[in-house]
């Protein structure tokens, strides 16, 4: 039973530790979590206005070639200056212009002078061109190290317009709102150039790592991603914890404190004892009881026993110790009888057989008490057994009156009642004409100290002399030795109990050692 208790004081560190720690780790986790979908939250933000900008830029682009379908077919001497004003007085335009045949025709850039769209794009056009597509561009021809976006909407007769706008509106913008973070981000028109802007960030590992978020244009063939780096999260995840940390750690204390306390309940002696009863633990071993008189063994002490669920025995005083001091010993006891109901019903033993049961004080002054014993005695009556109670001198020193008057009552329905271990209490020699007794059991240490005393044991022979003189019954206790024996015998004691007759035993065990030691009637060969 120790034990258990020393296996569950560990596991109580484990589990006050797991207590603290969980409240923390959860925090670390939702917090974790927490910072990711507030950057996620914050990157579709930072990706919406970014497709927003983008399609407003696209909506202006669409209206400026629009404007332009009216020059399609007509010479550019006629229409350049008017081009060259639409490109100065609307913003974002690089150039515009007519193209006829993959040959721009005309530009607000370069007036009258032709060239390819292929010189212009600085790469060929898309193979598969709808009546109107985008696309972004690393570069034009005429400025060729900052991007640009070309939209083009075809006319008839192969007369198309086209609108170039320049990317720096886009980067102005794209550092405006992905700066503070740190952001990587970058727009593509129609499958295009990456327009790009921020440094790239390192990947990052585990938990903070660079994540990125994607969002297209719902409008226009525009894709817009916006990458986080891990020092980002970091930040938003530190002031996750400045916020959390402390009614985490709040929590933690309570936490323990209810575990702590959860635990020294469930780990206490009584709530051993009470699982133990739940999970049929305990059984009943019989010592035999000799009668010098007949020469027969004529009944049996109850021995109550309990196996741990590793294997091992639990020593019967301290788990009846701690039964007695943890309020358990009247539910022990009341098992006890249901174990040895159980038992005796397999019996086969003559009238009169001696069942010897040991009964703590607390039960005794319980007020149920008689009730258990006569139903127990009930559940027995048909075998016919000589039961005893077998009570402590602290038994009958507290609450002496009523105890008195519950001893009679139960001795007048024909229960026996008999002192235990008399002689190491505290109980006044008046007591053994109060209360109503039949046996005295007289201490193993008393008749342990026959062999030590030589010929005379004066404390023994007085207890003797003492309850015959009382009319009183005596049952010796841990006999051992035949010399103990003899000076038993030589003094008129009649019932014998010890390792020198027989060890303690199972109910099935006693009934086949008294069938082979007290052949007869009542016990068949």
């Amino acid at each position: 039973m120790d034990s258990l208790l020393i296996k569950g004081r560990e596991r109580k560190g484990l589990y006050l530790t797991m207590a603290g720690l969980l409240p923390l780790l959860l925090c670390l986790v939702f917090t974790g979590i927490e910072a990711r979908q507030i950057i996620q939250r914050q990157q579709a933000v930072t990706a919406e206005m970014l497709l927003n900008q983008s399609e407003a830029i696209s909506d202006h682009a669409w209206k400026m070639i629009a404007q332009l379908q009216q020059f399609s077919g007509r010479p550019c001497e006629e229409i350049n200056d008017r081009l060259q004003r639409f490109s100065a007085i609307y913003p974002y335009f690089r150039s515009v212009g007519i193209i006829r045949h993959d040959t721009i025709t005309c530009s607000s850039a370069f007036g009258t002078k032709q060239g390819d769209i292929t010189i212009l794009l600085q790469r060929p056009p898309p193979e598969k061109r709808w009546t109107s597509w985008v696309l972004s561009l690393a570069g034009t021809f005429g400025v060729r190290d900052r991007p640009a976006v070309i939209f083009v909407r075809e006319g008839v007769a192969g007369s198309s317009s086209f609108a170039l706008v320049d990317g720096q509106y886009l980067y102005d913008f794209m550092n405006a709102v992905g700066k503070s973070h740190g952001y990587r981000i970058a727009i593509q028109f129609g499958g295009g150039f990456r327009i790009t802007r921020g440094n790239v960030p390192d990947a990052g590992s585990g938990f903070i790592r660079a994540s990125t978020y994607t969002a297209p244009s719902k409008r226009y063939p525009i894709v817009v991603s916006v990458t986080s780096p891990p020092a980002d999260i970091a930040y938003t995840w530190r002031q996750g914890l400045y916020t959390f940390l402390p009614m985490a750690l709040i929590l933690s204390l309570l936490l323990m404190a209810v575990t702590s306390n959860w635990l020294k309940r469930r780990l206490s002696y009584g709530d051993l004892i009470r699982r133990a009863i739940a999970r049929d633990e305990f059984s009943v071993n019989y010592q035999p009881l000799f009668n010098l008189e007949t020469n027969r063994y004529s009944g049996a002490e109850v021995l109550m026993r309990w196996q741990l669920p590793d294997g091992r025995w639990a020593k019967p005083d301290r788990f009846i110790s701690a039964a007695e001091s943890e309020g358990m010993i009247v539910p022990l006891t009341r098992h006890l009888l249901m174990l040895i109901s159980r038992d005796v019903r397999h019996w086969h033993v003559p009238p009169g057989f001696h069942l010897g049961i040991n009964v703590a004080a607390e039960h005794l002054q319980h007020p149920d008490f008689v009730q258990d014993i006569r139903g127990f005695s009930a559940q027995l009556a048909a075998k016919k057994l000589n039961i005893t109670l077998e009570l402590t001198e602290r038994s009958l020193i507290s609450d002496g009156d009523d105890v008195v008057k519950k001893l009679h009552q139960l001795r007048a329905e024909g229960i026996h009642i008999a002192i235990d271990d008399f002689g190491t209490g505290h109980c006044a020699l008046s007591y053994l004409q109060t209360f109503p007794l039949d046996y005295l059991k007289v201490d193993r240490g008393f008749v342990n100290a026959i062999e030590c005393a030589g010929d005379e044991a004066p404390i023994l022979d007085a207890i003797i002399n003492l309850s015959q003189k009382l009319r009183l019954k005596i049952v010796a206790e841990g006999v051992e030795t035949p010399i103990q024996l003899d000076y038993l015998k030589k003094r008129g004691v009649i019932h014998i109990q010890g390792y020198l007759f027989a060890h303690p035993m199972t109910s099935s065990a006693l009934m086949a050692w008294l069938r082979s030691k007290n052949p007869g009637p009542s016990f068949p060969l």
